[in-house]
């Protein structure tokens, strides 16, 4: 499968600032083999969507409801999203999750939102520190798989250990190796064998160009989910570089 690189700008950016640096990663990335993404803050989309226009870049958001409208204020639905130009969602991020108390029933929700309005959903699991050192990890990141995701599912999970999301710590190889084996086992479980199978799974984490390369040789990495160094378009087509091979 294509790697998959997806930028998640998190709340960085206004409108201006954010369309230069999409410029220059769409400028770049006709000689990248990996999948590009980007997902700035809700009031970047619209700045951003004509320069990826026609692009090989794709444009996401950070999060969506799951209704398709209401009487829900300060939030955005999935069929708004795609009516703005974007592609996929970032669904239950740890910061979500634990910010805004967001349940795996919740994540479910969303994502189900997400695929029935054509968005490409990239459901977000991973452990916090306390639950890695206490040999629960595996258990914890498992059950969030079997229970984030629908029938059905068709998209991306990402796989970010809570304790290195923009820490600059990252796991062992071996401990990715583990963790993305056992995502893919849960992904078995819960979806079927072949479509378990065809689900790619990305590593994110304090990804940067210094070890992307290594944490993308990985097994079962099928890409990265990048939070701080999407922010830098250099760095981030480093990234991709990285994972395309070059």
């Amino acid at each position: 499968m294509t790697p998959l690189i997806a930028g998640n700008w998190k709340m960085n950016g206004l409108r201006a600032e954010s369309a230069e640096r999409a410029q220059r990663v769409a400028r770049a990335a006709a000689g990248v083999a990996a999948e590009l993404w980007l997902c700035p803050p809700f009031t970047a989309i619209g700045a951003i969507e004509p320069v990826l226009r026609g692009t090989r870049v794709g444009l996401g958001a950070q999060d969506c409801h799951a209704r398709g409208n209401g009487a829900h204020t300060g939030d955005i639905s999935a069929p708004m999203l795609a009516d703005a130009g974007c592609g996929a969602v970032i669904l239950g991020h740890s910061e979500r999750r634990a910010e805004h108390g967001e349940t795996d029933a919740q994540v479910r929700a969303k994502t189900e939102a997400a695929m029935a309005a054509g968005l490409m959903p990239i459901v977000c699991v991973g452990e916090s520190e306390a639950e890695r050192l206490a040999g629960h990890a595996v258990h914890v990141v498992c059950g969030q798989v079997a229970a984030s995701l629908p029938d059905g599912f068709s998209g991306v999970v990402a796989y970010e250990p809570i304790w290195a999301i923009g820490t600059g710590r990252t796991p062992t190889e071996a401990d990715v190796a583990e963790m993305h084996a056992a995502v893919r086992a849960a992904l078995r479980d819960r979806l079927g064998e072949a479509a378990g199978n065809a689900v790619r799974i990305l590593y994110g984490g304090s990804v940067k160009p210094e070890n992307a390369r290594v944490l993308l040789r990985i097994p079962e990495v099928g890409g990265a989910l990048v939070g701080g160094a999407s922010l830098d378009p250099d760095s981030f087509l480093a990234i991709a570089e990285g994972a395309s091979g070059k």
